[in-house]
This record gives C-alpha cells, sequence and structure tokens, in this order.
C-alpha cells in the first residue's frame, strides 16, 4: 500500500502510527515533495467511490488563500483535477491506496474495516 501523507500533519501522524501498531506495511510517499499526478489522481477519485471535493484539503491554508470554497463549485472537474495536480498542499491528507481501494483522510473505523 502506498501512504501518501505530509509529516508535520497531526493526522497523517496518527494514521501512521494505526498502521505502525496494526503491522501493515506501507510505502510511505510525502505529498509535497512528490505530488499526486493528474493520472494518479484521476485513478484515485474513481477508486475512492467519493465525491471529488472530498479530495480537496478544505482546511490548508491555500484552499483558503485560493478562495476555493466559492470557486470549486463553478469549476469543472477537469479543471478541479488540474488544480489538485499542480499542489500536493490542496490534497487531503492522508491517502491510503491499496488494490483496487483509496482512503481519503484518516477515520479509524473506516480503516480498521477495510484493511483488518
Amino acid at each position: 500500500m502506498k501512504f501518501i501523507c505530509y509529516p508535520n500533519c497531526t493526522t497523517c501522524q496518527k494514521a501512521k502510527k494505526w498502521l505502525d501498531a496494526n503491522g501493515v506495511a506501507f510505502d510511505e510517499r510525502h505529498i509535497k515533495d512528490e505530488k499526486p499526478t493528474l493520472a494518479e489522481l484521476k485513478v484515485w477519485h474513481r477508486q475512492s467511490g467519493l465525491p471529488l471535493k472530498k479530495f480537496f484539503n478544505t482546511s490548508g491554508l491555500q484552499y483558503k488563500e485560493l478562495h476555493l470554497k466559492d470557486k470549486l463549485p463553478t469549476m469543472s472537474e477537469a479543471e478541479q483535477f488540474k488544480l489538485l495536480a499542480s499542489d500536493g498542499m490542496l490534497v487531503k491528507r492522508p491517502l491510503l491506496v491499496g488494490d483496487g481501494f483509496v482512503l481519503v483522510g484518516f477515520k479509524e473505523e473506516e480503516w480498521k474495516a477495510r484493511i483488518l
């Protein structure tokens, strides 16, 4: 599995501790240093089954500075994907990418049901 995170993020730290405590093997990827590509985001979105807006880090500084709360509803899906691919800090984290599934954000019960 791929664990895509921002190491300074407390939710990512909590998720990593949970993965380690449960003996889950993963490859860690720093979302700012190695941002998700457009192609990856499209696959992950499809596998997650979530609305695309759930992939945005709504509590992040860039989200607020770019006034995305107001802009996203009028943007096309293609524009949203392009924006997400432009800056890893716009993407909600952590992301856990497994064989045929993607978990967005850390919700312990959801992760437990999917992984354990």
